[in-house]
């Protein structure tokens, strides 16, 4: 596990708010010499606290309508070819551009964030694309109708 202090910890929240901040700007905004801000950065880098930057897509580009689906494999009779059939499910999803994030959950479930631009769409590509996958024992769909928090979450998730 990394160590951070308080200004490491500072200087990851300006950052992740605005990783366009110069060190400039950092320095200023948290009344320490440039250089400090210079060197904590680069040890951040450094340990890995700091993977790379990136961007969040606007509102204009991100669904405007998510949906959390739940699928469950059904046990094949050769049970050694559930893990391959689990698997196989999470890379063809993967593919698929509307289709934000994808998890396993045990030995037989495999969850994903849906996203698209309405309701109707939504529904649309689920039936099509999700719910025609074979050897399921079931899916489920839990439409999101409010994020209290990780909202930006879907800007970074969002293929364009």
């Amino acid at each position: 596990m990394i160590q951070l202090d308080d200004l490491d910890r500072a200087i990851l929240r300006l950052l992740k708010e605005d990783a366009r901040l110069t060190i400039s700007e950092i320095a200023e905004k948290l009344d320490r010499p440039e250089s400090t801000i210079h060197f904590r950065i680069k040890k951040l880098l450094e340990k890995g606290a700091i993977d790379h930057y990136t961007i969040l897509l606007g509102e204009d580009l991100r669904p405007k309508k998510t949906a959390l689906v739940v699928l469950q494999a059904e046990t094949p009779i050769i049970e050694d070819f559930l893990e391959r059939y689990v698997n196989h499910i999470m890379r063809t999803l993967s593919m698929i551009s509307n289709v934000l994030w994808v998890a396993k959950s045990g030995k037989d479930t495999v969850i994903a964030l849906i996203g698209g631009e309405d309701d109707e769409s939504l529904t649309e590509f689920i039936e099509e694309n999700i719910r025609t996958l074979p050897t399921l024992k079931s899916v489920y769909v839990y439409k999101i109708d409010e994020i209290k928090k990780g909202e930006d979450l879907i800007g970074f998730l969002s293929n364009v």
